[in-house]
């Protein structure tokens, strides 16, 4: 295809270490073989990077320009998109920042969120915290003209959501406790009301967080300040839910998951917040609870998710999402950190 021209250089937001991220002027990055280079319009600030913000994740080395929950235009490269058709210039598109080989034992069983050698955009790879981002365009969905980049952005966190429910084996008629009603546990709320998960309690300690977590279809909310999630969960549901998911990631938390379900119940583990949790394994033996953890997503899964933005499923509406300027990054960063930004989800518009 012919490529469009681009600016040499380019506004990044770069993390340059613990509490310290700045604008800067580079190069734009050029795209290789099979690559296509976005012109980023949305980019979400995920949880995870709150912790490489601090300095707290290992897989993040500073200088770093993070942001991998994103959507734009495509404006030069070459390759064929997710969905199998050719890339041109202008096309909308949202992708999964997840870069895998395609040849190790583990992609080749389907498992490519566990590949071998993975690397993620704005951990291993420059992010999307930029004007501009390469992409492999084989991990580029397209992204329907009605649905706003915003919107599009929300695909990656939905797509995490959507395969742990999947994990779940999740059915009609079961009970869900979802702990944590951030941006990924709203998303599991969608994603299993998709496959008709129909009750479902969710925890928190924000009372606005949970009023939208009512507004996603929540039967149940418990504020985990003033009451005990366990004992709460068990006054609605006495012999404990079917499945719960833990999208906080603390030992506390995933205690709660674990006491919470049904003997031979599931308990998904989202959250990356603490590295080690005491976890009572003697009980979990003799209940046959199923503990996992959830890791990413497959490309079905992200196909999914793209498919439920594009439906409407999930929508970027102001009770939960706010869009601000990506000089307002660091400010942002501060704020969720804090816990006094005014909402759940902050995405960044570059």
């Amino acid at each position: 295809m012919q490529n469009h021209t681009v600016p040499s250089e380019m506004r990044a937001l770069v993390w340059l270490g613990p509490h310290q991220m700045e604008l800067q002027t580079l190069p734009t990055p050029v795209p290789q073989a099979h690559e296509v280079l976005i012109k980023v319009g949305a980019v979400g600030i995920c949880g995870s990077e709150l912790s490489g913000y601090l300095g707290h994740n290992s897989l993040r080395v500073p200088p770093l320009i993070m942001g991998h929950e994103a959507a734009g235009t495509i404006v030069s490269g070459g390759g064929i998109l997710a969905d199998g058709t050719p890339v041109h210039q202008g096309q909308r598109v949202t992708f999964n920042p997840l870069v895998t080989c395609g040849t190790c034992d583990r992609c080749k069983a389907g498992r490519v969120n566990l590949c071998r050698s993975r690397k993620l955009l704005s951990a291993h790879l420059p992010g999307a915290f930029a004007q501009y981002v390469v992409v492999p365009a084989d991990l580029c969905w397209h992204l329907p003209e009605k649905i706003s980049f915003t919107a599009g952005s929300l695909a990656e966190p939905l797509a995490c959501a959507v395969h742990a429910v999947e994990l779940a084996d999740a059915q009609a008629g079961q009970s869900l406790l979802v702990l944590g009603a951030g941006p990924i546990g709203l998303c599991v709320i969608a994603a299993a009301k998709a496959r008709g998960v129909k009750q479902i309690i969710v925890s928190d300690i924000s009372d606005t967080r949970l009023d939208v977590a009512k507004h996603w279809g929540a039967t149940h909310t418990i504020n985990a300040k003033s009451a005990d999630t366990v004992a709460a969960t068990l006054a609605v549901y006495p012999g404990g839910v079917d499945i719960a998911v833990d999208a906080v990631g603390t030992g506390v938390v995933r205690n709660q998951a674990i006491k919470a379900v049904m003997p031979g119940g599931a308990v998904v583990l989202m959250g990356l917040h603490e590295d080690e949790t005491a976890i009572p394994t003697n009980y979990i033996i003799r209940q046959e609870i199923r503990l996992m953890g959830s890791f990413c997503y497959s490309r079905e899964a992200f196909t999914t998710a793209v498919d439920l933005i594009a439906r409407h499923v999930v929508k970027a509406t102001p009770d939960w999402v706010v869009e601000r300027p990506l000089a307002d990054g660091r400010m942002s960063f501060e704020e969720l950190l804090a816990g006094t930004a005014p909402v759940t989800k902050i995405v960044l518009l570059p």
